[in-house]
């Protein structure tokens, strides 16, 4: 039996694989950001300040009440018919086509009068219209 104990071969650190490594890490960051400067976009965006945006003579707001009533910009509407809120919007539409049609209706107002507002608007040629909505703090009422 031979106890003698062996000579240790010290570890040897191979350079060349890390070498390799580092060298396709430098090309792969060079190729990047030699290219971002050309998908870069110089913008300058818009400054917009709503209340000066806010063009009150091109708006028509019709407000639909619980139990089906309509108001177009504060005046009742008499009847509840398509052709009677077309002929108010007519009336109210003082921008022409280019008239925005805002329906402001209760959380409580049947879905055919909305669709109503919204088919006596077509009928006038009126194609812009948005919904007027509050805030889900602010429907709320105080807890206390």
């Amino acid at each position: 039996m031979n106890f003698r104990p062996r000579a240790k071969e010290e570890p040897e650190i191979n350079l060349i694989p890390f070498i390799d490594v580092l060298l396709v890490i430098l090309i792969f960051l060079m190729l990047t950001t030699t290219y971002s400067k050309f998908t870069e976009l110089q913008l300058t965006l818009p400054v917009a300040d709503a209340e000066q945006q806010r063009d009150h003579p091109k708006e028509v707001i019709v407000a639909v009440a619980a139990d089906g009533r309509y108001a177009v910009n504060k005046a009742g509407v008499e009847g509840k018919s398509v052709d009677a809120i077309a002929q108010a919007l007519r009336g109210a539409a003082t921008a022409g086509q280019g008239s925005v049609v805002i329906i402001s209706a209760d959380a409580m107002a049947p879905h055919q009068a909305v669709v109503s507002v919204m088919e006596a608007a077509r009928r006038v040629g009126l194609t812009q219209i948005t919904f007027a909505t509050q805030s889900s703090a602010a429907g709320r009422a105080p807890s206390r």
